[in-house]
Formats: C-alpha cells, structure tokens, sequence
C-alpha cells in the first residue's frame, strides 16, 4: 500500500481494510515503517523502534479486535511493553528492557494494534513542550521549527504526519490536549481512572495523571474506549459506568447543550493571545449555529488558587519516582543525570511534608467541588486549548531549577488543561482552527465526570459539520 492510500484512512478505516482483505497487515506495517523513516529526521517523533518485532506481530495471528493490524506507537512514559525499554525522556532512567507489559497496553494488544516504537517525551512528562536532553525537540509537522506540545508530543507528531493515524499519550496537565491543540488533532482526556495504570500503579500524582491516545477522528477516539476503559481487579477507585459501546454512543445525535465559554485566563491575568481568542469565539459561534446556548461564562476558580498546591503533588509524585529509578539503579540524582526543572521540581518534592502533601490534595478537591457546582448550570465549558499557538522550540527555559519561573512562563501558555487533571473531569481538544500563519489552534470542551459520550457526541457534530480530517500540513 502506498502513503497516498494509507493516508486517506483512519485507525478504523484502515482495520476495515484489513477485515475486507483489501490489505494485509503486514503491508500497513511496511508503509507505515517507510513514513517514519522518510519523515523522523526532520521531526525526531519517534525514539525507539522495533520494526522487526513489529512486522513478526504484523505476520499474526492478531486478536481480532476492532483496530486488527493497524500500526501504533506507544509513548515513552507509562507506554510499557516487555522487552521494550521505557527511559521517561531521561538519562537518569537506563535503557534496559521492561519485564512487564502494562495493562493499558495489553488492552492495545488485544485490539489488534501493533506498535512499531515508542514516541518523543519531555523529561518525565513535566512540561508543555517536547524538548528533553536525552531525546531533543520534536519538531511540529506544521512547521518544524515549532513545539508540538507536551508531553505526548512526539505522539502528536506522529499522528499528524501520519506516520500512524493514532498513538498512545497520557495526561497529568494537559499532554493528550496540548500536542492535539499544536498538532490539528483529537485528544481526549477521559474522566479519572476511565483506563487503568496497572499492573504496577493504581494512581499516580494523586489522581491528576489519564491515559488515552491522540487521533485525526473522533471515532477512532471513542472506539479506542471500547479497547480499554474499565477497571482492573485491585484498581483504587472507579471511574462512573460508560455506556455499552463508546462508538455508538459518540454517534449519537448530541442534545442541545447549556455551554459557557471563556475567553480570558481563569481568574484573569495576562490576556490570551488574540488568535486563542478568535479560536474560541469561532467555536462559540459554531455552537449556537449548530442550535446550542452559548454565552461567556466560566467556573469560580482561578490558577493562583491551585497553582501550588497542584505542584506539591506533582513535584512530590516526581520525587517518588525518581528515588525509585535510584533505589533500583544506584544512581544519585544531579546535574549529571536530570535536567535543571526537574532538579528544581525533585528538591521541592523532597521538601514536602506528609501534611502539606495531604493539604494540597484537600485544596483540589475543593476546587473540583466548586467546578461541579457550576455545572449544576452549564453542561458544557468551552475555551481553547492553548493562551497562544505553537512556540518555536527554545522558547521555554527548561534548565533552571526555578520551577516558579518555569513553570510560571508555561502557566500563560497552558491556563486552561490543567484544572481538569485536579478536578477528574473529561475534556477533549478539537482541530477547528488555524492561525494565518498555518499553525493549529485547538478549543477544549470539558464536560461533567463520566460524561466523556456527551463531550464526544459533541465532537462528532463539529466533526461534521467542519470536517478536518482531509487538512493535512504540508510535509
């Protein structure tokens, strides 16, 4: 198959391929493998690979699951895979073979897919942007001397590339959204503990941390749920009942909806860029023509009030797993082996106590209370995705242990996708416009706790209404 062909069909398109006999999905394979290497020296979206592996996986037999012998690529962190290794975007973590495969990635397996590599991280997924020391930037296929977002950012260089046409991302502050919004792509951050961690974590970072995919379609989006929603046996916690089948249920017609939209900074602050504003207001408009009620309005909540209580639990959720990796490798952390953020990051975990850590987690609850409050009223918030488009790569000072400054200059870029990692709530990026520069420019749309159908039926509909599937960057 060539890449004009294989490029016309999503996940599901290309499986139905595979169920029909049209091609083989060894063939899916070859191609996508040829993609990558044709494409992977301009935009550094792929850090592993295992092509051998995966044409052996490809030769069968495959489960015949709904996305049988598409290819896939699994991100370097919690994308684990025995035999494979898993180095968190990190020297300080060695590359040495996984002796396990993750239960969300023996749910990918059963589903037919069939991962070729593993994708481009920040270090331990900390940052918005995709420019770790051990791996480099990743380069934006829109343009590539821009970010791609983070932290699944190689993912969503990938899928927009269409080296694959769906990969594996997780979510503590927004890394399925950011790399959707950079990248003109689907991502869904499903509610909490919607797909499991295990077999070897049940939570992490306190309940912030989702795992998913990005794609070019909302069906793949929600099919992909078919393959991996549901608790596992030992599992902290439960995400509410889905319903029987995601993909019917995105296909549904979608209600007339109550969504308020923002567009300022929640709590004010700095102004968003115009071309986030624009992104909004298109989407907005969009709403109410497609017969919804749409007005500004947005949740009682501000970034000041969780900024820190929202860095304890991750800087201390870093710190454990950084002692973890040195219990088990004898290393010591330093300027050797963890670059300058997340040194900075490691001392304030460290420095935290059990107390401050458990008033953290009582601070974000309440938060979570008070968004829950407000959509009493409103079944919908929408913003966009991002406070401004893709930077160019370098824009953001990653190696200084300043984690205020750090993490300050990235809080005007990401306002808005981390509030719903503390309060458990699904969001989903949509691709619905561009700057006139030609660089994507997402809108989010969160939706109640365990209401990610209602959020994808929603998709679906702005999906057809303006289709993005065919608009491709020009690589």
């Amino acid at each position: 198959m060539g890449f004009a062909e294989y490029d016309r069909f999503d996940a599901l398109g290309l499986a139905g391929l595979v169920a029909k006999g049209e091609v083989t999905p060894l063939e899916l394979v070859d191609t996508a493998i040829e993609r990558i290497e044709e494409l992977n020296p301009r935009l550094n979206a792929v850090v592993f690979t295992d092509y051998e592996g995966a044409r052996e996986r490809a030769r069968g037999p495959l489960p015949d699951g709904p996305f049988r012998g598409v290819p896939f690529l699994l991100k370097d962190i919690l994308g684990d895979l025995e035999g494979w290794p898993t180095r968190n975007g990190s020297h300080i973590s060695p590359p040495v073979p996984m002796p396990f495969t993750a239960t969300l990635v023996q749910r990918f397996l059963a589903g037919g897919l069939v991962p070729l590599g593993k994708t481009n991280v920040p270090e331990f997924g900390l940052v918005a942007t995709t420019e770790s020391k051990l791996y480099g930037p990743a380069g934006n296929p829109w343009n590539p001397n821009h970010s791609t977002g983070g932290s699944s950012g190689g993912s969503g260089a990938a899928v927009a590339s269409g080296m694959v046409p769906v990969a594996h991302a997780n979510d503590g502050g927004g890394s399925i959204r950011i790399p959707a919004s950079c990248n003109g792509l689907v991502g869904l951050k499903p509610t909490r503990a919607r797909n499991p961690l295990g077999p070897m974590l049940g939570d992490v970072m306190g309940g912030l941390v989702a795992e998913h995919v990005v794609s070019r379609s909302v069906r793949d989006t929600a099919a992909m749920l078919d393959v991996t929603a549901g608790a596992e046996p030992g599992d902290p916690y439960f995400a509410p009942p889905g319903p029987a089948n995601w993909q019917s249920a995105a296909a549904e017609p979608c209600p007339k909806l109550r969504i308020g939209f923002a567009r300022t900074r929640p709590g004010g602050g700095a102004a968003l860029d115009p071309q986030a504003v624009a992104a909004v207001e298109h989407a907005a408009k969009l709403c109410a023509d497609l017969g919804h009620q749409v007005e500004e309005a947005s949740p009682p909540i501000t970034n000041e009030d969780m900024f820190e209580a929202f860095i304890a639990i991750w800087a201390s959720g870093v710190a454990m797993q950084i002692d973890g990796i040195c219990a088990l490798t004898g290393q010591k952390p330093g300027p050797d082996n963890l670059e300058g953020l997340t040194r900075g990051l490691y001392a304030i975990g460290q420095a935290t106590s059990a107390p401050q850590l458990w008033g953290a987690i009582f601070q974000l609850q309440q938060i979570g209370r008070a968004v829950a409050g407000w959509h009493a009223d409103y079944d919908v918030w929408l913003t966009p995705t991002l406070g401004t488009p893709p930077p160019a790569n370098g824009t953001f000072v990653l190696d200084s242990e300043d984690v205020e400054a750090g993490f300050g200059a990235m809080t005007d870029y990401v306002p808005f996708t981390a509030i719903q990692n503390a309060t458990g709530q699904p969001a989903i990026n949509v691709p619905l416009w561009w700057t006139p520069e030609g660089l994507p420019m997402g809108t989010q749309f969160v939706g109640r706790v365990g209401e990610e159908a209602l959020l994808l039926q929603l998709a679906t509909q702005l999906e057809t209404a303006q289709p993005w599937f065919d608009r491709r960057p020009a690589l």
